[in-house]
């Protein structure tokens, strides 16, 4: 793949984009090396980090376009009942399940 950008600038924006990745990590490991405990609305914050973390990964998967330039449908419904399930049961097998078999018939049985 190629870029309208020369090689050097593309050089430099991977180098700053590592080394602000680098700094954002070491930051937190300084920052709570340096203190004794955990102060108790960093830990309220943190609480939520996996399951935001969790959820920039997996909603990309789910605001796909298909080929003919709208939502793919498929994946959004199965996103949607996997949600419920996995809101229902709070079971992560169940909503394994759900998800992947309700994609499958989704994509190649109803639509």
């Amino acid at each position: 793949m190629t870029t309208g950008y020369p090689d050097p600038i593309v050089w430099l924006a991977i180098l700053a984009i590592g080394v602000l990745t680098f700094a954002i990590r070491v930051s937190f490991i300084a920052l709570f090396g340096r203190l004794d405990e955990i102060p108790a609305r960093a830990k309220l914050f943190l609480r939520y980090v996996p399951a935001a973390v969790l959820a920039g990964l997996v909603f990309p998967a789910f605001l796909t376009f298909d080929g003919a330039g709208g939502p793919a449908m498929d994946k959004l419904l199965a996103g949607g009942i996997a949600a419920a399930i996995a809101w229902r049961t709070e079971n992560v097998l169940a909503t394994l399940l759900a998800g992947m078999g309700s994609l499958w018939v989704l994509r190649f049985v109803v639509l």
